[in-house]
């Protein structure tokens, strides 16, 4: 039985980009973008522009149904689309166009070989969402002297998938990572080499204190670091008397340390409120069929070569 004695909980927050489909969530720009210039593909939707309407891409929702049944959640008979309100250089429209009270998918889990055997992490929900731009900053971000905007990105159809707090280390971290990689991968819903094709955003707490969010670690071996120097971070604070505040991170790749960035924000911070451009969609009815196309998934196709060759985990 691991005990667990620094106390860590860890819950990851995965976008994982929906790539291999030929338009936008919301527009028909092409998803093809990886080679060329930056802002060539890009339309009055994606650079919200007065008067663009989105449109929903049927594709973008058939693929995110097919990852919710994946991993084990249940189908909502409803979804519906939310604006997110923040400002920042990478959202030209000053909302991105999420999911809140209605994702298209929840209380589902995947199992993964935890500290002490078999573990089973629980996910909260899968919503849709719209990915922003891309900003390129000039050497690491609390440096650079000019940051530049590729609004290619912009408009990219996002399934973010959220767990519970439910990993005890950075290794069961890393291994969750793997695990979902594993099964986008056998969905064909994302090519997951390409850049930001998944991204992490991981929180994390100690000793039953604030939790940290590290936001968009942009590989699974940067959150598995990023995640050991914040245990570490987080134990010295407390070691010298200190309380650890709920606030925001960044976590510098080169350096191998976390940066703050901002306190934490709330739900209410964002006021959240219904999309008015998009309808809600009914969608228990796609399930049957969806789930009907699905792979053969990892874990069921290792359990068949050992029942059926008798061959062992090892």
């Amino acid at each position: 039985m691991y005990k667990n004695p620094d106390g860590v909980m860890i819950g990851l927050e995965v976008h994982v980009q929906l790539n291999k489909l030929k338009t936008k969530i919301f527009c028909g720009c092409s998803t093809d973008y990886h080679n060329d210039p930056p802002n060539s593909h890009v339309c009055p939707v994606c650079l919200g522009l007065p008067g663009s309407m989105p449109v929903i891409n049927r594709k973008a929702v058939e693929a995110a149904i097919k990852v919710g049944l994946a991993f084990n959640c249940t189908v909502e008979e409803r979804t519906q689309f939310y604006r997110k309100n923040y400002f920042y250089p990478d959202l030209p429209k000053a909302f991105q166009i999420t999911q809140y009270d209605f994702p298209i998918s929840s209380n589902g889990y995947v199992t993964i070989e935890g500290e002490d055997g078999e573990h089973k992490v629980r996910i909260n929900r899968a919503h849709m969402e719209e990915d922003p731009g891309r900003l390129v900053h000039e050497g690491t971000i609390d440096r650079s002297k000019y940051t530049l905007i590729d609004y290619n990105r912009s408009g990219m159809a996002l399934l973010e998938i959220v767990s519970e707090p439910d990993m005890r280390s950075p290794k069961e971290a890393r291994r969750y990572l793997d695990k979902l990689r594993n099964i986008v991968e056998y969905l064909e819903v994302s090519n997951v080499d390409l850049e930001g094709a998944m991204r992490v955003d991981a929180n994390i707490s100690i000793m039953g204190g604030q939790r940290a969010e590290i936001k968009n670690i942009s590989s699974f071996k940067g959150a598995e670091r990023a995640l050991l120097f914040e245990i570490v971070r987080q134990k010295n604070v407390l070691r010298r008397g200190g309380t650890v505040v709920q606030e925001t991170r960044h976590f510098d790749e080169a350096r191998e340390i976390t940066l703050s960035m901002r306190t934490k924000e709330e739900a209410h911070d964002y006021r959240y409120f219904p999309e008015p451009d998009l309808v809600p969609l009914k969608i228990s009815g796609w399930a049957p069929a969806i789930k009907a196309t699905l792979p053969e998934l990892p874990d069921a196709r290792r359990m068949r070569f050992v029942e059926q060759y008798g061959i062992t985990d090892e």
